[in-house]
């Protein structure tokens, strides 16, 4: 079949599936029609069959409820991107507390619900902690709904509302027990005055504040992601999701982190303990379940007493974090600080177990030779711990073999009484170690509930965890908050000979552009005095240090100096749209025609070699989008990289591909460029189009967003310059640069033209 046939097939069946689900939604909007072929295709991308039918019963449900376009819009264009962080499988719950407003006077408080949830699944990923949130919605409604002062007519919840609305800022701020508890402070105080409920739940009242900031406490997890999974990768080339668990004051016993197929669960927020920093904290808890995924074996524990699995479990841990002390001993010290140091002789065995107490001194005695115990059997097996990691990295079964002849030694009646000696037996970075037993048969003792269910997306190995970024609304004059996931990674390779040919077919261009480079390169010389080698010998101090060295004194050996160029203190950070239209082709001079990205390629390498010759520190990086959720950032050289085959190899393999979401790959990039020590800090965005998107219907938005970056970036002290290769650029280049751009209209000239408008920047 031609190929033109097949695509006429694809687009037909395309657009018979569109049809089918619109027929499924039922919903007449004529707002919704204008949409519902991106949603769709945002949910195509993310749902599963099942989690497609799902999403349209939602959308007919809430399009039929009465309240307008506004709830059913908002939920078929924001449930996608919700899906991808919480999964489809936590849509029931949701729905489950549309329903619940929706049968109540809250009804109206349904659309900036919807409109928030993004925000809110970002602070709070996983479904534990949503759930906490959806409960916390319904309590707040069904405690501040009803009459006030005695009005026998139903009012709807006056703060439920201004409560959405805040929630993303309350949550940048709270874990979600803080939430809670800031909540109920504002229900308690003014559930019959609907004018202060307002102000406390809107953030404008004085005591709404004073409450929030006792309640912030603490390191939120959600805010460390990012610098954990990087630590988590970089120190075990793990890549595990770190799943956040809520966390309250209040609870008994405390939740422990683990692991399990869905990722690393940590607590979502922690204190500074013992003088480790909350974040140290994390590192010990991620170093320590990294160990048990690198080394632990699973063993099975249906022939093993809860007490045996107890001790097994405790000199599994001092055996991992014996391999993780040879890798990385600098980590004793905060181990040492978080591991309990329970007193010999605090447990009466008389009337209570004291095997907890004793596994814990232990486990100390194995972790601090300065344990100073004097339980003849405790040293004998900590004398036998270390002969048996000492003949290796030793195996999980071994270490069992020894826990259970421990337990078999030390075993006295009264471990089996119901009082348990508990203080000082807690270890708050260990993990639970339900990764550790296999059962033969099902029993209650085993975690059984998540074999059948679906585990959470691993991110791609290539990919950091994404950064948000806000977007400027004009219209509104104001940010959207964390409106903009920017995902970056290092770009793949291609073959470095290639850009070496291309600079080749430029090498007459390039020798003109060494004798400008030449005189552009900085002329002062600084003297640096007192050097062991150097260019010159430093008169004045070889004469003192003859002199000395004649008087019997120690000569000073530092009698040379050099010299280094001054006069040009420059970062530059080349920035590439990598956007589909790159691919489009333009006719040469010569008859033949070339792509924009070839000419770019020649271009940018031109660029960079110019750059190196001059000596000023410099990066590259492309980007491209596909909708505020996808906006792709690929590093092509970074400031710590020599100009060289591997950065040749990634300028070969550039692709162009989907759109242009232009203000928050330039915040990205000044991310980087502000953290340059420079005088002068430049920005070179190279384009061939104005910013957009698939998802943004008003052209004017990103053009606005785009602008609104630049003023960010002057504020930073970044001077940041447009090349576009958009012949109609003078229509919209003007309203983002202000007078601070060119536009090549000949776009086979670009190798010519970048790096002399790179020298003329600089000159």
């Amino acid at each position: 079949m031609p190929d033109s046939d097949r695509k006429d097939n694809d687009s037909a069946a395309w657009r018979q599936s569109l049809d089918a689900y619109r027929a499924a939604l039922a919903c007449g909007f004529p707002q919704v029609g204008e949409v519902f072929d991106d949603c769709m295709h945002d949910a195509l991308t993310v749902l599963s069959p099942a989690g497609v039918s799902a999403y349209l019963d939602t959308g007919r449900f809430l399009g039929g409820m009465g309240r307008g376009v506004e709830p059913v819009l908002t939920f078929l264009e924001e449930w996608p991107p919700i899906a991808r962080t919480l999964g489809e499988e936590a849509l029931p719950a949701i729905a489950a507390t549309i329903r619940e407003l929706s049968k109540s006077p809250n009804a109206k408080a349904i659309t900036p619900f919807l409109q928030t949830l993004a925000a809110v699944a970002r602070r709070l990923p996983s479904r534990p902690q949503i759930q906490r949130y959806l409960d916390l919605t319904l309590e707040f409604a069904a405690r501040t709904t009803g009459s006030i002062h005695g009005i026998h007519q139903t009012f709807a919840s006056p703060g439920l509302p201004e409560f959405f609305a805040q929630a993303p800022t309350l949550l940048d701020n709270l874990a979600i027990a803080g939430l809670r508890t800031w909540v109920d402070y504002g229900i308690r105080n003014y559930h019959q005055h609907p004018g202060r409920q307002r102000d406390y739940f809107s953030l404008r009242s004085a005591d709404s504040r004073a409450v929030l900031q006792r309640e912030r406490h603490g390191t939120l997890l959600v805010d460390h992601e990012r610098l954990l999974d990087l630590y988590l990768r970089a120190l075990w080339h793990d890549s595990a999701q770190l799943v956040p668990y809520p966390t309250d004051g209040e609870q008994s016993p405390p939740a422990t982190p683990y692991y399990d197929a869905g990722g690393i669960r940590l607590p979502d927020v922690l204190d500074e303990q013992h003088g480790v920093s909350a974040i140290d904290c994390y590192r010990a808890m991620l170093a320590h379940i990294a160990g048990h995924r690198r080394w632990s074996q699973p063993m099975f524990a249906d022939n093993i007493s809860p007490m045996q699995r107890l001790a097994v479990e405790v000199f599994e841990d001092s055996r991992i974090e014996a391999l993780v002390l040879r890798r990385y001993p600098g980590l004793r010290r905060t181990f040492l600080a978080l591991h309990p140091a329970p007193v010999e002789g605090d447990c009466d065995p008389q009337n209570t177990s004291c095997l907890r107490h004793r596994l814990a001194m232990l486990s100390r005695a194995l972790l601090d030779a300065a344990h100073g115990y004097h339980d003849a059997e405790l040293r004998k097996f900590v004398g036998h711990f270390h002969e048996t990691m000492a003949a290796g990295d030793s195996s999980s079964e071994e270490i069992a073999t020894l826990a259970l002849a421990y337990i078999a030694r030390t075993r006295c009646q009264s471990d089996q009484l119901a009082k348990v000696h508990f203080a000082d037996t807690e270890i708050a970075y260990r993990d639970d170690n339900r990764h550790l037993w296999r059962f033969h048969e099902r029993s209650d003792d085993e975690e059984m509930f998540d074999e059948h269910r679906p585990t959470a997306e691993v991110a791609e190995p290539d990919r950091l965890p994404p950064r948000h970024y806000p977007e400027w609304d004009y219209q509104s004059e104001s940010y959207r908050p964390d409106w903009v996931s920017l995902y970056e990674s290092l770009h793949p390779a291609g073959n470095a000979a290639d850009i070496d040919r291309l600079l080749e077919k430029h090498a007459a261009l390039a020798r003109r552009l060494k004798r400008l480079l030449d005189l552009l390169k900085p002329q002062e010389k600084q003297r640096i005095r007192y050097q062991e080698d150097g260019s010159e010998l430093d008169l004045d101090v070889a004469i003192r240090s003859l002199i000395d060295f004649k008087g019997g004194a120690t000569a000073d050996p530092r009698i040379n100096m050099s010299h280094r160029s001054s006069g040009r203190n420059l970062a530059v950070f080349l920035l590439l749209d990598l956007s589909q239209s790159l691919a489009d082709k333009v006719k040469l001079a010569s008859g033949g025609e070339q792509s924009i990205l070839e000419l770019s390629q020649e271009a940018v390498s031109l660029l960079a070699w110019s750059i190196e010759q001059l000596g000023d520190p410099f990066a590259i990086a492309g980007f491209h989008s596909d909708t505020r959720h996808d906006v792709r950032y690929l590093h092509l050289k970074s400031y710590s990289e020599r100009w060289g085959d591997l950065v040749k190899g990634r300028l070969a393999a550039m692709q162009a591909g989907y759109s242009t979401r232009m203000g928050a790959a330039m915040r990205h990039a000044a991310h980087y460029l502000a953290a340059q020590k420079a005088e002068k800090k430049l920005l070179l965005v190279l384009t061939d189009g104005q910013p957009a998107d698939v998802d943004v219907h008003d052209d004017r938005l990103l053009i606005e967003d785009a602008r609104k970056s630049v003023e960010e970036l002057d504020q930073q002290g970044i001077f940041s310059y447009c090349i576009s290769l958009d012949r109609k650029a003078d229509e919209y280049v003007s309203d983002i640069f202000g007078r601070r751009y060119s536009v090549i209209d000949r776009v086979e000239r670009l190798p010519e033209r970048l790096p002399e408008l790179f020298m003329a920047l600089t000159r």
